[in-house]
């Protein structure tokens, strides 16, 4: 029996993975009386007066909205919304197990931006934050820009910056491990969706001077056919000599090679063309831009892929559990880059120095310290930098 039929048996068994489960217990007419009517006017009555009463008076303190419009679900595309359901489940499902928030499920019929702006706003006063997921480019960027500025409860796309705040950390470790700096370093991003240009973004933050942009038609510069308003934006901390080319051009003299692109596309006569020792993390899914062993004998120092079953696997469940947990903790009002930059250093910060080797540069998503490391560094950075809601 292949994986993928074992795992449709356990759906097929599961019959949805997640349920509602009630924190109040009703065992007589008393009960009854005190969690609904007449004893929940009370409560409501609070809120009418006091709308932050709602974090103290219901679960919105940690209820997350994991939100999807199924239009750039995993490797499958635009599937719609009903089947993008089961992984939004499952995103529900490791928000609890990790780090104990309640996640709920919505899959919306809406693909303009304008309608899917409209709709999470008018369902966002239910929940403590948002989580989108599994939106496409280069509308998610301008429907999560959209959400931020009118809403005041972090919302969060998990597919550009869980993936960058976890690739953030791998390299934090990796150039530690070879005693470099991350502002001298020259890094190719290879994709320049969702997840490529928030690694480069994020990388940008963390230091990087040097990061060059590819996507299917070569390096983005100025002048590339068809660039999109939000690749136009990153020129301004990329490619700064505004050069043009293909892939292998970026490659050639570059130290780090960063793939979130599309399977098989990286060989070794193009790991010939990069500094010595490079570091590559291919994370396309299931199958990476180059094989680890591939990799390896053609040089590559410190590999990593975003695959359980190869060492440094790049995942972004290593993030959101506990940067979800961290800003409702500080009743955060939005998830800001110095939050995300703790949480790079926080993942980072858990390997030590004496453990730090080419197989190890980025701790198991599965190391129970990884949520509550997260956290604690993304409550504290939302407090320093007052984006905190007073309750």
């Amino acid at each position: 029996m292949t994986t993928e039929s074992e795992a449709l048996k356990k759906h097929y068994e599961w019959n949805g993975k997640i349920e509602v489960i009630s924190r109040a217990k009703i065992e007589s007419k008393a009960d009854l009386a005190l969690a609904y009517t007449p004893g929940v006017a009370d409560a409501c009555l609070k809120i009418a007066d006091n709308p932050n009463e709602a974090y103290r008076l219901t679960r919105k303190n940690n209820l997350v909205a994991v939100i999807t419009n199924g239009t750039a679900v995993l490797g499958l595309g635009n599937i719609g919304p009903q089947a993008a359901m089961p992984v939004m489940e499952g995103k529900c499902i490791l928000f609890k197990e990790f780090a104990d928030i309640d996640g709920f499920p919505i899959s919306i019929e809406a693909t303009e931006v304008d309608e899917v702006v409209r709709t999470i706003k008018q369902i966002a006063g239910s929940f403590g934050a948002i989580n989108l997921e599994d939106i496409a480019a280069p509308e998610c960027f301008e429907i999560e820009r959209r959400l931020i500025e009118d809403l005041d409860i972090p919302v969060f796309h998990d597919d550009q910056h869980g993936t960058a705040i976890v690739v953030g950390a791998g390299v934090l470790n990796a150039l530690k491990l070879q005693k470099r700096s991350i502002e001298n370093v020259k890094i190719a991003v290879n994709g320049a969706g969702a997840a490529g240009i928030a690694i480069a973004k994020h990388l940008a933050h963390l230091g990087a001077k040097h990061i060059t942009l590819v996507d299917r038609q070569g390096i983005i510069h100025s002048d590339y056919l068809g660039i999109t308003d939000e690749q136009q934006r990153t020129l301004e901390f990329t490619n700064l000599e505004n050069k043009s080319g293909t892939l292998q051009d970026a490659l050639t003299g570059t130290d780090i090679f960063i793939g979130v692109s599309a399977p098989n596309i990286l060989t070794a006569e193009d790991i010939g063309l990069m500094n010595e020792d490079p570091i590559v993390f291919a994370m396309a899914n299931p199958i990476p831009e180059i094989l680890p062993d591939v990799a390896k004998a053609a040089g590559v120092a410190i590999m990593g892929t975003g695959r359980s079953d190869f060492p440094n696997q790049i995942n972004n469940v290593s993030a959101f559990p506990g940067i979800f947990k961290g800003a409702l903790e500080a009743n955060a009002t939005m998830i800001n880059e110095e939050m995300r930059t703790a949480a790079s250093y926080a993942i980072a910060g858990l390997v030590d120095d004496s453990e730090l080797t080419v197989e190890y540069i980025i701790p198991d998503p599965l190391d129970e310290r990884v949520v509550p490391a997260v956290s604690k560094a993304v409550k504290e950075a939302a407090i320093a930098t007052n984006v905190i809601r007073q309750i």
